[in-house]
């Protein structure tokens, strides 16, 4: 009997011998699809991510199909492979490639038992193969077929390469969740570091997450992710790669992450969209040119950017501190009275536009911004539109004036929930028009020391139009110069209708404003349309002595290798727009704007002593404000306003650009002029007006009228009168001055 049985289990151990072995084979040999050869294997790469640098080199974003950023073994620290062996495989330096204990249990586990859970004993050389190609299905034989093809390519991979080589390989391919692909990739998510970086305990999180990567996610599951760390670092001692008393130390430890998702949550994604633009546009080139085949997803280039990080993270914190005040404000402002009524409105029309009925009270949780964090609150789609309509936007662009290179760039208060960039918004530019309108007028010949009527005026066939000053004065005269410094409307008005509508529009069209320019009288207080990228670009020609530039967002792209294949050379077409004398004097002018003018709280309120030349504007009704402002090396732009310009404040003490936009532009530059570094790399003193112009702009800023000037326009003068009419007086003024100093210039050379 007892023979029997023997033969009995003989049989069926040679019957299960062939039918493994057979298996096998038909798996070695293609029946479930080929084998990978050495040469694939040895022509294995990866796709990693692009690496996009600040122009201090830090990384400020990715561009990936998938988010994988490989790295080298020397880079790799010891403990990270401690942690990595000692936890998925203890006998990684003993076998080859196989370990034959967890073979044969898996084997028999799951291919006899049918255990699909009895998984696990691989070798890090075996999960290495399956993260380079993944598992294919092949029904209830799915697991074997991919467990022995992963046996045939461990072996394989023994053969080729280096321990030190599938490690490394290994560490770049292995997942985290999150779409982060690779050590490195997951040691900037989770610790905002490179690996090099890590401490024994972070790299103790990360191999721990291999296990099971969401349910070990330090971010979602810190308490999971602490009791898996605390299992690797007793791993480590159980193999002598950690002390005791260390490892007890280290268990102690709290979880301390760093979290940085560049790809929602990154300190310049406004600016990484131009930045991709850009650099497909360079790709493109190159690979026409020199036949390749390089891509912004796949390649894993390096593209260090223009973009001064510093400032940008100043103005980021001045987004928060000064928009979280002013926001509060607005708010406050639309829970009441009429303003409530004008939101209402406004709210209505949305709906209606919108067509959702009823449904627009049904409630869910939704996800908010705050300046003090998102949060969740159950709420309608009616709230979350109130909440919507009543945020405050602001885009903030600062560039070299020189070069076009783009130094800050923030296009949004979060790229995440409000992509939409407003630095290319087309807004109302109010008084950031006038120096424009003043350029424009210098280059036709008139000087700072123009004397300008601020008399009242009505203009009978513009609706009774009339101009008024921000402070309600009239009266006496201005000189172009002060006019501008103190952003008076009456004396611009005049100085608009003795300018020739051609010669402000041909300086609109130069200095590269898109909107088309409407030849009436409010225009000279800035009715038109522009966006903060053009009119950086414009106050960049009188930063740089009159030549456009192009805005530029790429220094170099470099192969992961080092490989320099594109250098920009900041090479501008130096087309001048502007004569070097206009620029000169209305940098003196607007340097006047800055420390008597509209722009003087830079310094009194703030403690900017920084040089500087610039513009505050406040369009209509408060509904945008905007500050500009420069020195021979860098421009910056705000503007600061609601998505509609229904919603605004109802006050210049809020809404005004010298209150609204102005302490953004104030607040970062506290931050820059404590940094030794950005204050000697971006401001430079403007140059010394040479005598000649200096004498141009020897005047007094006002001059009242005589008694006989008050007495004769108080009896005959009208405050009423034509666009045409007060345009010829205009020029029968300028006519009559133009013969004053052809006779002055004539006694003079006699």
């Amino acid at each position: 009997m007892l023979k029997k049985i023997a033969k009995y289990v003989l049989f069926i151990c040679l019957i299960g011998t062939l039918l493994i072995s057979l298996f096998v084979l038909s798996v070695y040999y293609g029946v479930f699809g080929s084998l990978y050869t050495t040469e694939d294997l040895k022509a294995f790469k990866n796709q990693t991510a692009t690496l996009v640098l600040s122009e201090e080199e830090k990384i400020i974003g990715k561009f990936f199909a998938e988010n994988r950023t490989n790295t080298s073994y020397e880079k790799i620290p010891k403990h990270l492979i401690n942690a990595l062996v000692a936890t998925e495989d203890a006998r990684y330096f003993e076998h080859t490639g196989v370990d034959s204990r967890s073979l044969l249990r898996v084997l028999f586990k799951t291919i006899l038992l049918n255990q699909k859970n009895a998984g696990g004993g691989s070798t890090i050389n075996q999960q290495l193969a399956k993260n380079m190609y993944g598992r294919e299905k092949h029904g209830p034989l799915t697991m074997p077929v991919n467990k022995t093809k992963e046996v045939f390519l461990a072996k394989r991979l023994e053969e080729i390469y280096t321990k030190e080589e599938i490690l490394t390989l290994y560490l770049n391919t292995v997942p985290f969740g999150e779409n982060v692909l690779g050590i490195e990739a997951a040691s900037r998510r989770f610790f905002n570091k490179p690996i090099e970086k890590l401490k024994p305990e972070e790299s103790a999180v990360l191999i721990g997450m291999l296990k099971a990567n969401t349910y070990y996610n330090p971010r979602l599951y810190p308490d999971h992710a602490v009791k898996r760390r605390n299992v690797v670092l007793t791993q480590m001692e159980k193999y002598e790669y950690l002390t005791t008393s260390v490892k007890d130390s280290l268990v102690q430890l709290p979880l301390k992450l760093d979290y940085a998702n560049l790809e929602s949550e990154g300190p310049a994604n406004y600016f990484l969209v131009q930045v991709k633009d850009e650099v497909n546009a360079i790709l493109k080139s190159i690979n026409k040119k020199s036949n390749t085949d390089y891509s912004i997803e796949e390649s894993g280039l390096i593209i260090k950017t223009t973009l001064n990080l510093t400032m940008q993270n100043y103005v980021l914190r001045a987004y928060k501190s000064h928009l979280g005040l002013m926001q509060n404000r607005l708010r406050s402002q639309y829970r009441n009275g009429e303003s409530r009524k004008i939101l209402n409105s406004l709210l209505a029309r949305e709906l209606k536009r919108l067509k959702l009925g009823n449904a627009a009270n049904d409630r869910k949780e939704r996800e908010l911004f705050s300046w003090k964090g998102f949060y969740t609150d159950s709420i309608s789609v009616r709230d979350s539109l109130r909440h919507t309509l009543t945020l405050l936007h602001a885009g903030f662009l600062a560039l070299d004036p020189n070069t076009g290179a783009i130094k800050t760039w923030v296009g949004g208060i979060d790229y995440r929930t409000q992509p939409y960039d407003q630095i290319f918004a087309q807004r109302q530019i109010a008084s950031t028009f006038k120096p424009i309108l003043y350029a424009a007028a210098l280059e036709e010949g008139i000087e700072p020391c123009e004397y300008l009527d601020n008399d009242e005026i009505v203009l009978t066939d513009f609706e009774n139009w009339q101009p008024r000053n921000y402070d309600n004065t009239t009266g006496g005269k201005y000189t172009m110069a002060a006019s501008l410094a103190k952003s008076l409307n009456i004396p611009t008005v005049n100085l608009f209708l003795q300018t020739p509508f051609s010669a402000v529009n041909d300086t609109w069209k130069k200095l590269g404003f898109s909107q088309k320019l409407e030849n009436k009288p409010s225009l000279a207080l800035g009715t038109s349309n522009a966006s903060i990228y053009e009119l950086a670009i414009a106050y960049a020609a009188f930063a740089n002595n009159g030549y456009k530039i192009q805005p530029q967002t790429v220094q170099t792209i470099k192969t992961a290798d080092g490989t320099v294949i594109y250098r920009n050379r900041m090479l501008q077409s130096k087309e001048t727009v502007l004569s070097e004398t206009s620029t000169t004097l209305m940098n003196a002018m607007l340097q006047k704007a800055i420390l008597e003018g509209t722009g003087v709280s830079l310094a009194n309120t703030y403690g900017v002593k920084l040089p500087l030349a610039g513009k505050t504007g406040t369009s209509q009704d408060y509904a945008d404000a905007w500050f500009a402002a420069y020195n021979p090396k860098l421009v910056m732009v705000t503007r600061v306003g609601a998505s509609s310009p229904i919603i605004k404040f109802n006050s210049g003490s809020n809404g005004a650009g010298s209150k609204l936009a102005l302490p953004l532009v104030a607040k970062t530059l506290q931050s820059v002029q404590r940094s030794t570094w950005l204050r000697n790399k971006y401001f430079r003193s403007f140059q010394p007006l040479p005598t000649e112009l200096a004498e141009i702009l020897s005047c007094e800023d006002y001059t009242e009228d005589s008694g006989f000037e008050q007495f004769f326009e108080g009896l005959f003068k009208s405050k009423k009168t034509t666009l045409e009419r007060a345009q010829k007086r205009a020029d029968r003024k300028a006519k009559r001055k133009q013969r004053r100093e052809e006779r002055k210039r004539k006694r003079n050379a006699n």
